[in-house]
């Protein structure tokens, strides 16, 4: 590795749309472990190690530094892997700098997310006092209490908490630095790219309503708080992370969020969301990026059509709870009463008469409801 460069890794084809990971102060890119292989399948991942920390030289950053040198730094790297564009998420000071790299570099970003991290960071004092103290004494200190300022209690990760124990002092002391100085709050409002916050609602130091902050002020900003995340939200809840990452970054999870809504229904759809936790988080996102954002939104057929194959495929396998389901969407893709017969009947022929039996039973209780 270069001593020009941040130190980093790249995962996924390389001809995937590039997505960057920034990591938080006295972590390394081990932060997105959890997260970036699945990432990596539908994206060019490439995750980077700030100066001082993981394998990164200490050198690329002197005493009173920026986020905005940091951010050059971050530009340097993806123009030595030949990317131009690239979608940009970061934790803590990685989120400052997408931040920053929004404000003054838009032209590169497609779109940002920016994780427990803020436009400002409680003022310089406190930064001040860090820097010096890690100057004079090292940072062993931090790692002593790592935990209880990145996680909830009871929850560690030893590997990151070795990446603070082993960070270079002068370099950390720097990022101190550059975070005692940074402060976007005015210019918030000139940020244009599509922008995700998330904030972890037991995060004492960026506490969510400095991710609403930001959220209030960015036109097109969506903010996701997780209720079991602190700071460090990648590493202890990374399903979490990764179904809002996937449904920021993925333009198949929004058409087929929209999809599913003309489909089934606001009601359905809002009463499955409700029903969801960390456990089936994940099956719902593969629903709406997989069968509905690349199957129903396939032009080949149209709604109709998709509506008497669904209709067909859940009679023949015996899920009728679902077929009720898919008759009121038969229903709203334009098929009649008498054609959702005519369907039925058809499986009798090729499913079987008990199938069938059952299944009509099913629609007119269904189509009955829609009259009454």
């Amino acid at each position: 590795m270069t001593e020009n460069l941040l130190n980093h890794r790249v995962e996924g084809p390389a001809s995937a749309p590039p997505l960057l990971l920034g990591p938080s102060l006295g972590t390394s890119y081990a932060l997105w472990d959890a997260v970036a292989p699945e990432l990596s399948t539908a994206h060019r991942v490439v995750r980077w190690d700030l100066p001082g920390h993981g394998g990164s030289a200490p050198g690329l950053i002197k005493a009173g530094a920026t986020v905005g040198d940091l951010a050059g730094l971050v530009l340097e790297l993806a123009d030595s892997l030949g990317i131009g564009r690239f979608a940009y998420a970061g934790v803590s000071l990685g989120g400052a700098v997408g931040l920053h790299l929004a404000v003054h570099h838009p032209d590169r970003l497609e779109n940002l997310a920016v994780i427990c991290s803020s436009a400002h960071f409680g003022g310089a004092t406190s930064w001040e006092e860090r820097a010096g103290r890690v100057r004079r004494e090292g940072v062993e200190w931090l790692a002593e209490n790592a935990p209880s300022r990145w996680f909830t209690p009871g929850f560690t990760m030893p590997r990151l908490v070795e990446d603070q124990r082993t960070a270079d002092p002068e370099a950390y002391a720097a990022c101190c630095d550059a975070l005692a100085a940074f402060d976007l709050r005015d210019r918030l409002g000139d940020i244009a790219v599509r922008t995700l916050l998330v904030a972890g609602r037991q995060d004492a130091a960026t506490p969510p309503p400095h991710l609403r902050e930001i959220a209030d002020a960015v036109a097109a900003a969506t903010l996701v708080e997780l209720p079991d995340a602190a700071h460090l939200a990648p590493a202890q809840c990374p399903e979490a992370v990764l179904t809002a990452l996937r449904s920021h970054l993925d333009g198949f999870a929004g058409r087929g969020m929209a999809v599913r809504r003309e489909v089934l229904g606001d009601a359905h759809v809002d009463g499955a969301q409700a029903r969801q936790t960390p456990f089936t988080a994940r099956f719902q996102d593969f629903i709406s990026r997989y069968a509905w954002g690349e199957i129903w939104t396939d032009p080949t057929l149209s709604r109709r059509e998709r509506s008497m194959i669904t209709l067909t495929a859940l009679v023949a396998h015996g899920h009728y709870d679902e077929l009720a389901m898919h008759v009121r969407a038969a229903r709203r893709n334009g098929l009649t009463p008498e054609e959702i017969g005519a369907v039925l009947l058809q499986t009798a022929v090729y499913c079987g008469v008990p199938a069938a039996n059952s299944a009509f039973a099913t629609a007119q209780r269904v189509l009955a409801e829609e009259e009454g």
